[in-house]
């Protein structure tokens, strides 16, 4: 899978830019401000339809302006698609699919399919279980698309259940019989995703074993294994992977847990308050591992998800954006060793000469949210 062709409208920075883009590497260079990191977030969030760096989409339309469009064309399979976002200020999105307005936009989701590396991703390792709920959260979308519409189900039946608790909250002699169907509501999309989510972290085992230690180029005797765990707020569910067992489990302990969250008027039991255990070694890479140590464990993530969806049949965007300028000479060069086979890289650097001779390939300069392919 690659991209060939890229249309931004009223993207950040960018009033109106077309590019022409081939498989292999290509380096968007440019200073920081300028706009580089502006094209691969717009590349991502075709797949997702959110950004990597922001939480909503308003910051992603020109100020003063109320759309911005992202129109793509994808190689995929020897056939071209052609996929175009519309983001609003004052009304929904909207998505076309060669053409076709689609009525539920989340059917886009796997026409375009990336992995993105960026400095930031060091949350992954020493942030809050929300950061690393995010990144399961893409991955089993990406691998699934249809779970897309399960986890939106979840988020909004936490909103509707958490509303009856906070105003049911201190009242005597409540009736409780409504909160027992957004239980039920609660543990059968959320033991759907949870299951999703402790397959996808089973599958991806062997692959982040692998992706640390070609990232880590250890010795054989100095190596040490790594690990991602679920960790669910009921212990007792990621002892199966049963469906049907994970649903009862959550329903009983959102019936046990029935008092306490009518205390504090909040949902204290379900998907939304899990985690992803990373360990190095013995040890919980959050507060143990060192600087070098969680860059390399967050790198192998990202390495780890693409080839997870690889395995798949896809060969995704790589996206590694400002990430050589944190590796000195010999890590640059054995990064680009290890993805240089990838379909297509998009690479975004300050400096041109960060970015190691392999993977120079196509490149471009950006400068005021000018693009322009250099010769």
């Amino acid at each position: 899978m690659y991209l060939s062709a890229l249309t931004l409208v009223d993207f950040r920075s960018h009033r109106n830019i077309e590019i022409e883009l081939t498989p292999g590497s290509t380096v968007f260079v440019g200073h920081n401000g300028q706009g580089k990191t502006n094209l691969v977030e717009a590349i991502d969030y075709l797949a997702r339809m959110d950004s990597h760096r922001v939480s909503t989409d308003v910051p992603l339309i020109r100020m003063g302006t109320n759309q911005a469009i992202i129109r793509s064309r994808v190689c995929r399979d020897d056939r071209e698609i052609q996929v175009e976002m519309e983001i609003n200020v004052n009304r929904a999105n909207r998505v076309r699919l060669n053409g076709q307005v689609l009525t539920r936009n989340r059917d886009v989701i796997g026409a375009v399919k990336t992995v993105t590396f960026s400095p930031e991703d060091l949350i992954l390792v020493k942030g809050d279980p929300s950061d690393r709920r995010r990144f399961i959260d893409q991955l089993v979308v990406m691998g699934s698309p249809r779970l897309s519409q399960t986890r939106a189900d979840v988020d909004r039946i936490l909103k509707q259940r958490n509303a009856l608790l906070k105003s049911a909250r201190g009242r005597h002699n409540v009736d409780t019989s409504t909160i027992d169907i957004w239980d039920e509501h609660l543990a059968r999309a959320g033991s759907e995703l949870i299951l999703a989510r402790m397959n996808v972290l089973d599958s991806l085992a062997s692959h982040l074993t692998d992706a640390h230690t070609k990232v880590t180029a250890a010795a054989a005797a100095h190596r040490q294994h790594v690990s991602a765990q679920y960790r669910s707020s009921v212990e007792a569910i990621t002892e199966t992977r049963d469906p049907s067992e994970i649903y009862e489990l959550l329903l009983n302990a959102l019936r046990d847990n029935r008092k306490a969250e009518l205390e504090r008027g909040l949902t204290l039991i379900g998907p939304h308050r899990d985690d992803v255990v990373l360990t190095i070694g013995d040890m919980p890479a959050k507060g143990y591992a060192s600087h070098g140590e969680m860059w390399s464990l967050a790198l192998a993530l990202r390495l780890a998800s693409h080839e997870l969806l690889r395995a798949d049949g896809d060969d995704p965007i790589l996206i590694l954006d400002d990430v050589f300028a944190e590796l000195d000479v010999k890590r640059r060069d054995h990064l680009a060793m290890l993805v240089q086979d990838t379909e297509q890289v998009l690479i975004t650097a300050a400096v041109a000469q960060d970015v190691p001779e392999v993977l120079s390939g196509s490149r471009f300069s950006v400068h005021d949210g000018v693009v322009n392919r250099d010769e």
